[in-house]
C-alpha cells in the first residue's frame, strides 16, 4: 500500500468540508416544520438534529458502498478527480444555501463526481445502469411517492381529529411531529452521511490507501458523522426558512403527516442502497401536506424555483467539477489554483450572505421580496389621488379683484 499522500490528505479534508456543507444545507429536511409550527424552539431542534445525525452514519453502508463501488470505475480515478468533484459539489452548496433553495447535496456531490470523472477518463468510466436506476429513477419518483403519502396521511389526520378533543389532538401531534423529525433526522444520518463516506473510501482506494472493494474505515465513518452534525448544529437558516415558511403553511397536523412519510422514504431507500436525495423526499412531502388539508395551499412559484434548482443540480456540479479536473491536470500548481479558488469564491458567498442575515430569531419570518411582475407594476402604476378633505387652499391663486381691504388684512384677523 502506498503511504497516505499529501492529495490525499487534501482531498479527505475538502470531503469533510463538503459533509459540513451538506449538514447545514440540509437541516430543513428534518426540523423546518418542527420549527415553522412551533414544536421545537429553533435551537433546540438543530441540536436534536446533529444528535441523531451522527447516530444515523453508523446504522449503514450500502449507500457508501453505491457511491464508492457502483457510481463509476474506480480503477481509472485519481484522488485529484475526487477533490475536483467535491469543488462542484461545495460551491453548488454554497450557491444555493445563499439564495435560500433546498436543492440536492447528494445530486451536487455525484453530478461533480461524474462531471470530474468524465473530463479525466470518458464517459465510459460512468456506471450509466447504476445512474440511471439509483439515482435519476430515485429523484424523480421519490418526492412523488413521499408528497402522495403525506397527502394522505394529512387528510387521515384530519379526518381522526374530528372525533377528538382539539387541545389534546393537537398536543399529541405537536409530540408524534418531534418523534418523526428525531427519525428524519435518524435517516438523514443514515443516508447523506453516507455519501461522504463512499467518496473518502473511492479517493482511499484510488490513492492506494486501501484494497479495492473495501467498505469504509472506522476513522471515515466517525469523521463523516461529526462533520455532518456539526454542520447540521449550524443550521442552515435560510433553507429553513423557505421549506418551513415559504413553500406552504403548516399545521401540527400537517407536519407529522410529512416528517413520518419522508423518514418513511428514506430509510427505505437507505436499506436499498438508493442515492437519494432527502431534500427531494422532505419537499415533496410538504407540498404533500400541505395539498392535503382543506383550504390549505403551496405557493408553486418557490416550489417552481425549487424543481428548477434541482434540474440544475447535476448538471452544474458536473460542470464545475470538470472545469476543476481540467485545472488539476496540470499537477501540484494547477491542484493549489483550485484550492484557492474554493476558499475565495467560498469566502465571497460567506460575505455576500451577511447583508441580510437569517438566524434562529427571524427564521419564522414570512417576509419575501416581490416578483418580478409585482415589482414591474408597482414601477409604472400611479400615485394615488389625494384625499378628499385635504386643504386645497394653499394650491388655488387668489382672484385678481379680491377688494383690497380684504389683501390687507393682517393674519391675526384672519384666524
Amino acid at each position: 500500500m502506498e503511504s497516505f499522500s499529501l492529495i490525499l490528505a487534501i482531498v479527505v479534508v475538502t470531503a469533510l468540508a463538503f459533509d459540513f456543507t451538506n449538514g447545514f444545507h440540509d437541516t430543513a429536511n428534518a426540523m423546518a416544520t418542527t420549527i415553522s409550527t412551533g414544536a421545537l424552539k429553533p435551537k433546540v431542534a438543530v441540536a436534536l438534529s446533529a444528535a441523531l445525525n451522527l447516530v444515523g452514519a453508523f446504522l449503514s453502508v450500502e449507500v457508501a458502498n453505491t457511491i464508492s463501488k457502483g457510481l463509476v470505475d474506480e480503477t481509472g480515478i485519481r484522488p485529484e478527480v475526487i477533490f475536483a468533484a467535491l469543488v462542484g459539489a461545495i460551491l453548488w452548496n454554497l450557491l444555493t444555501w445563499l439564495v435560500g433553495l433546498p436543492s440536492s447535496s447528494s445530486h451536487a456531490l455525484m453530478g461533480g463526481l461524474i462531471g470530474a470523472t468524465v473530463a479525466s477518463a470518458g464517459v465510459g468510466a460512468v456506471h450509466g445502469d447504476v445512474l440511471v436506476t439509483k439515482v435519476l429513477i430515485p429523484a424523480v419518483a421519490a418526492p412523488v411517492v413521499a408528497g402522495v403519502a403525506a397527502t394522505v396521511a394529512t387528510r387521515l389526520s384530519y379526518t381522526i381529529d374530528r372525533k377528538a378533543d382539539g387541545e389534546a389532538a393537537e398536543k399529541g401531534h405537536r409530540v408524534g411531529q418531534i418523534a418523526s423529525a428525531g427519525l428524519v433526522s435518524l435517516a438523514h444520518g443514515t443516508n447523506d452521511a453516507q455519501k461522504t463516506m463512499g467518496v473518502i473510501t473511492l479517493a482511499l482506494i484510488a490513492g492506494g490507501a486501501i484494497a479495492p472493494g473495501s467498505n469504509p474505515p472506522t476513522w471515515v465513518i466517525l469523521s463523516a458523522g461529526l462533520a455532518i452534525a456539526l454542520g447540521t448544529y449550524i443550521g442552515g437558516w435560510r433553507i429553513i426558512r423557505t421549506m418551513g415558511k415559504g413553500l406552504t403553511d403548516l399545521q401540527p397536523q400537517q407536519g407529522f403527516a410529512a416528517q413520518t412519510s419522508a423518514a418513511t422514504a428514506i430509510l427505505a431507500s437507505s436499506h436499498l442502497g438508493f442515492s437519494l436525495s432527502t431534500t427531494h423526499v422532505v419537499s415533496g412531502s410538504v407540498m404533500g401536506a400541505g395539498l392535503g388539508r382543506k383550504g390549505g395551499v403551496v405557493r408553486w412559484s418557490t416550489a417552481t424555483r425549487m424543481v428548477v434548482a434541482w434540474a440544475l443540480t447535476l448538471p452544474a456540479a458536473a460542470l464545475v467539477g470538470a472545469g476543476a479536473e481540467a485545472v488539476t491536470a496540470h499537477g501540484d500548481w494547477g491542484t493549489a489554483l483550485v484550492v484557492v479558488f474554493l476558499v475565495a469564491s467560498s469566502a465571497a458567498i460567506w460575505k455576500v450572505s451577511r447583508r441580510q442575515v437569517v438566524d434562529h430569531t427571524n427564521v419564522n419570518d414570512t417576509e419575501e421580496p416581490a416578483g418580478v411582475v409585482t415589482a414591474a407594476i408597482a414601477a409604472v402604476t400611479p400615485p394615488p389621488a389625494a384625499p378628499v378633505t385635504e386643504d386645497l387652499a394653499a394650491t388655488i391663486p387668489a382672484p385678481a379683484s379680491a377688494p383690497a381691504a380684504d389683501r390687507a388684512t393682517p393674519p391675526a384677523a384672519a384666524v
